[in-house]
């Protein structure tokens, strides 16, 4: 068997008060994912259960993000959070708030045999 790559989606979210880097990377996911069905699993035969999701979060506080309730928006397949220095802030005109930005990757792999697995198995 070998992780294969299926499928790659992706998404921003802002938090426009809160300064929440949590909150921005949840709906960055959540736009990442909420315009898609996806129905490749099931497809070639899988469980959706069977789907791992490597969910990649850039923001400039990587530190600030809680990767546990960002995996926790996963409907299904088993989540890994990876989070770098990334996003955007942007302060307001008297530097008394600032707007947290996120970038989002969801990246859908599945365990599968491959070509060269199922030549051999003949």
């Amino acid at each position: 068997m070998t992780r294969k790559r299926l499928v790659m989606e992706v998404g921003m979210g802002t938090d426009l008060h809160g300064q929440d880097y949590t909150k921005a990377a949840i709906r960055g996911l959540k736009d990442a994912l909420w315009h898609n069905s996806l129905s490749v699993a099931t497809a070639l035969g899988y469980s959706r259960d069977d789907m791992q999701v490597d969910i990649e979060v850039a923001v400039a506080h990587p530190e600030k993000v809680d990767k546990q309730a960002v995996a926790d928006v996963l409907p299904y397949g088993k989540g890994q959070v990876f989070v770098k220095k990334g996003g955007l802030d942007v302060p307001n005109d008297d530097n008394t708030n600032t707007l947290v930005i996120a970038n989002v990757a969801a990246i859908v792999y599945l365990d599968m045999k491959s070509a060269a697995d199922q030549e051999g198995a003949n």
